[in-house]
């Protein structure tokens, strides 16, 4: 499962750069990318935790 969230991580910070210049590049008013901001951050915050979360499965 880790390794399918490190590269939805990958997809999404990918996202972040294609996105604001292309898709919402005709929206002239500032809350137009923050509301894709705020979703990529949640989606990154919510990913890194599926990431991590077998870190500690290990421990004898």
């Amino acid at each position: 499962m880790s390794k399918i969230a490190l590269a939805f991580i990958g997809v999404v910070v990918l996202a972040c750069y294609v996105v604001p210049y292309t898709l919402l590049s005709s929206v002239a008013a500032w809350y137009g990318a923050f509301l894709f901001w705020c979703a990529a951050g949640v989606a990154i915050i919510v990913l890194n935790v599926l990431a991590t979360a077998g870190f500690g499965e290990d421990e004898a």
